[in-house]
């Protein structure tokens, strides 16, 4: 194992890690997991790849274009398919299904749409790699690595030092007490959704970027669930470390048994590490209700 190969894994733990940030601000205000998130990453990748190619955008405005859509993309899908579950108060099981269904709904949409066929984006970047020292490491994930730190970074600004962010906090805390505060607990719940979307249209274009599109690409959202549950379900910092570790870890493991192998041991590991600490990497205070 080399610098080069750290470095990879490290690229791929910041997306991971802005999957996982997705699932972890949404888990803390509705307590719920959303699995329409890799969906969304699909159809946003898509996006994208349609900017890109048809309009010939470079990079920074293929990704405006992909999180403005995932943003608003995540508003329809938080008013049509969660709303009501949210002011009728409903038991969590009805979030559950109903992210199931809406997921299912954007794959098998981008499928009727674009094929099943697998495209790629245009080549962004004049020198496929830079060096670093002795490593030689691809220009995409470096710049996937320096974005993705600059976007979780102004989450955690505004989640810590903001009025928004305060909402944000109070109501993953009590949605009852923050509503009796004055707080607007619809407005801030459609900003969570915002942030999970923005951010998955972030990611979509970077695993599009990297790998290729395809209709069942949120798939991979199960790598951000995993960082997102070792890190501590609903704290945004574990989410980060959890996402962090699996990439370091799965880019490891696949430069010494090999892709194939890979997800058996990460799995693995992932069972082993619950067995011995369940409350995951941060320990969140913050719990899934029945």
């Amino acid at each position: 194992m080399n610098i080069q190969t750290l470095f990879n894994g490290i690229s791929l733990g910041a997306v991971y890690a802005l999957i996982a940030v997705g699932f972890a601000v949404v888990f803390n205000i509705l307590k719920f997991s959303n699995f329409s998130h890799g969906g969304l990453m699909t159809v946003t990748a898509y996006l994208g790849f349609y900017v890109a190619t048809h309009f010939k955008a470079n990079l920074p405005i293929t990704i405006i274009a992909a999180m403005l859509g995932g943003g608003l993309l995540s508003l329809l899908g938080e008013l049509f398919a969660f709303r009501k579950i949210t002011i009728n108060k409903s038991p969590t099981i009805y979030y559950f299904v109903s992210s199931i269904t809406l997921g299912t709904l954007y794959e098998n949409l981008m499928t009727i749409v674009a094929g099943s066929n697998f495209y790629g984006f245009p080549q962004f970047f004049k020198n496929s790699n830079i060096s670093i020292g002795r490593a030689t490491v691809a220009t995409s994930d470096a710049v996937m690595f320096l974005l993705s730190a600059i976007a979780l970074f102004i989450l955690m600004y505004i989640i810590r030092k903001t009025k928004i962010g305060r909402a944000l906090r109070a109501v993953s805390f009590d949605r009852d007490t923050a509503s009796l505060m004055g707080i607007n607990v619809i407005f801030t719940i459609q900003v969570a959704f915002f942030i999970a979307g923005a951010l998955g249209g972030l990611s979509g274009v970077f695993l599009g970027v990297n790998y290729t599109i395809y209709p069942q690409l949120g798939q991979l959202v199960t790598k951000g669930f995993i960082a997102s549950v070792l890190g501590g379900l609903g704290s945004l910092e574990g989410a980060v470390i959890g996402a962090m570790l699996l990439g370091i870890v799965e880019t490891i493991l696949t430069y010494f048994v090999g892709a194939g192998y890979t997800p058996i041991f990460v799995f693995i590991i992932m069972l082993i590490f619950l067995l011995v600490r369940p409350i995951g990497i941060a320990g969140s205070n913050v719990q899934e209700k029945a």
